[in-house]
Formats: C-alpha cells, sequence, structure tokens
C-alpha cells in the first residue's frame, strides 16, 4: 500500500523492533518474537503468550514457529534460554500450515514434549504438502503456470525443479495435533482467546482475538503495509479464493476500532476498521484494472503481471504473483466481468464481457 495509506494506521511501538532472539513484551503476557525468512520477505512476526497447563504448571505458548533452518533453530534455542524465564512451552499454536508458520512446529513439539494447536484442514493439508509440492513447484505447477501464460523456459525449468519446495522449510508435520475451529475460545494463561476462521490465503487460518486484552493475532489474514496473497494454485485449479478473503476480512469490522493488531509481517497497529476499507479498495481497484486490460485485449494471468505488480520480481515472488492475478481472474469471471478460454496455443486466456 502507498505510504498515505500506511499513514492512516497507528503504531503504537513505533519503529521498535526486536532482534533475532529477543522479546517485546506488548501487552500483559504477550511478547513479540521477529525472526528471518530466506525471501524478499525477510522476516516473521512470531509471539509468545503466558500460559498455564491443566495441571497448574507456568508456561508460554507459542503462536507460529519460522522455517525450518538452522538460523531460526539458533534464534529459538536463544529465546528459550533467555526470554522464558526458566519456563518451559506447554503448547505450539499455529495459525495456518504456510511453511514460515509451521515450519519448525514438528522441531518444537518433540523439543518441550507438547502438543501443536492448529485447525485440521491445515493439519491435513500441511501433511500432504511436507510429503509432496503445494502447488509452487514441480510438474503440476509447471504445466498449471504454462496454461496461464508462463512460457518463459527458464521460468518453467525452475519451477518444475522445485517439486520439494514446501518439505524443504516443512520437512516433518506433528502427527498428532489439537484442533482449532472458527468460534473456539481458548484459555491461556489469564485470558481467553476467541478463534476466528478465515478463508482465501490458507485453507482454514485461525486469527486468535483478546477481548480482555483488545489484541488480535491476526496472522497473514490483516497485514499492515502489503496485501495478503490470495492465490490459485494447481492443486485447486477452478478455485475462487478471493471472494472468500474479502468476505473473511469483513468478519473483522465487528472488533473495536481500538484493537491492537499483531500481523505475522510488519509492525502492530491500531485501524483494524481502515485497513480493511484499504484492502477492500485494493483490490477493486485491480478488479477495474485487470477488465480494462483485458477488454483491450484477451490477456492470460502472465499477460496481468505487470498490471497488477509493479515492479520486477524474482522467481519466489512470480509463482505468488501468477496465482494471485488467476484468484482475480477467476472473481472476475464470478462478477461476470469476465469470461475464459482455452485457446489454440493451449494457453488460457480471458475478455471483457
Amino acid at each position: 500500500m502507498a505510504n498515505a495509506e500506511e499513514s492512516k494506521l497507528a503504531y503504537p511501538l513505533g519503529d521498535t523492533l526486536p532482534a533475532t532472539g529477543e522479546a517485546i513484551d506488548i501487552a500483559p503476557g504477550v511478547r513479540w518474537l521477529r525472526m528471518p525468512l530466506p525471501f524478499a520477505l525477510d522476516h516473521i512476526n512470531l509471539w509468545l503468550l503466558r500460559d498455564r497447563a491443566d495441571d497448574g504448571r507456568e508456561g508460554w505458548a507459542i503462536v507460529d514457529c519460522g522455517v525450518a533452518n538452522d538460523a531460526t533453530h539458533a534464534a529459538w534455542e536463544q529465546v528459550f534460554e533467555q526470554r522464558l524465564g526458566g519456563l518451559p512451552v506447554l503448547r505450539v499454536i499455529v495459525t495456518h500450515m504456510h511453511p514460515d508458520h509451521i515450519g519448525n512446529a514438528h522441531w518444537l513439539t518433540e523439543r518441550w514434549g507438547c502438543r501443536l494447536w492448529i485447525s485440521a484442514t491445515d493439519w491435513y493439508a500441511a501433511r500432504l504438502a511436507s510429503q509432496s509440492t503445494t502447488g509452487f513447484g514441480g510438474d503440476d505447477a509447471a504445466a498449471f503456470f504454462g496454461e496461464h501464460g508462463l512460457v518463459d523456459p527458464e521460468a518453467i525449468a525452475k519451477v518444475r525443479g522445485r517439486g520439494g519446495y514446501y518439505a524443504a522449510m516443512v520437512p516433518q508435520v506433528p502427527r498428532r495435533f489439537r484442533r482449532l475451529m472458527d468460534g473456539l475460545v481458548l484459555r491461556i494463561g489469564d485470558h481467553d482467546w476467541h478463534c476466528i476462521a478465515g478463508h482465501g490465503h490458507a485453507p482454514e487460518h485461525m486469527s486468535l482475538h483478546c477481548p480482555a486484552l483488545g489484541v488480535l493475532i491476526s496472522g497473514d489474514m490483516l497485514l499492515p503495509r502489503i496485501s495478503t496473497n490470495i492465490s490459485v494454485i494447481d492443486l485447486e485449479p477452478e478455485a475462487d479464493p478471493l471472494p472468500l478473503f474479502l468476505a473473511s476480512i469483513e468478519r473483522l469490522r465487528a472488533l473495536p476500532a481500538d484493537t491492537l493488531v499483531l500481523p505475522s509481517h510488519g509492525k502492530p497497529f491500531k485501524g483494524v476498521h481502515e485497513r480493511v476499507d484499504q484492502l477492500v479498495r485494493h483490490h477493486e481497484q485491480h478488479f477495474d484494472a485487470v477488465v480494462e486490460a483485458c477488454r483491450a485485449k484477451p490477456c492470460s494471468a502472465a499477460d496481468l503481471l505487470p498490471v497488477l505488480f509493479r515492479r520486477q520480481l524474482d522467481l519466489h515472488q512470480t509463482t505468488f504473483a501468477m496465482g494471485e492475478a488467476v484468484a482475480h481472474l477467476h472473481a472476475l469471471v464470478g462478477r461476470g466481468r469476465l469470461r475464459g478460454h482455452l485457446d489454440a496455443d493451449g494457453i488460457r486466456r480471458f475478455s471483457a464481457t
């Protein structure tokens, strides 16, 4: 989003960021961690919640885990040594199945002998993906992107060669879990946290809202500076996830306006209603731009990358951008503004109605 949009949000902690392996207290019993990612989006925010086991033992709940690599393991070990006050981790809560969120879940639950808490849909998806692929690498992904106009031989070869993309960052998923569901209330330490399901970005993403603290752990459903990636992938090639995402964030308007939002990327902010408004406008503007392009000539998803993304994209970003372009096209077909057709060259293009 543009800076003018971002300036409409409030950042109570200013530019303060926790160093890797450090923690910042941001609400009673809530600590903010920040760990590196090997992408252009170079960090993820993780959270520690003061917790209490059923048998009365004091400890911590971890919310989201980072990718599974040596650097993140070292950062976690520093947190364990210096930021837990000698108390154990009692459970690991994961908002959704993407690698930066669930990557270390197996390592953490084994390390502490505790249980993973996640939605059933995302647990099943993660288990499957860690043993195969998830639409961002391998032959099926290459064929899918090719049908949608990504024909550069080098890019297609790179996509085809990434068959183990997900498993490289999520080598294992815990074999057992506790199920999170929309509306479930978790007692974590001294506070109740309400599960809010979101769709479109992941199969069954869970945000956590604590009314007593006025805090929302939004995961990837509400980010302050960038828009959440909403993609169609080869596993569900006719999917229409963008309307699901927009309906999900509309539900967040029910939260108090002064809620402190703890996002997975970017800084904690206030302005939940304003941010929902911004994201709705953002996608409506993209819808209009896509229709205008498809009115000028039939377009594939690859044709629309410069329309939707005004910056240079690396391969990692291109795969997400392709998925997002297809998501916009499918949403517009659903709205009756576009129609799709498979041309003689095997590429699917879309025209304005």
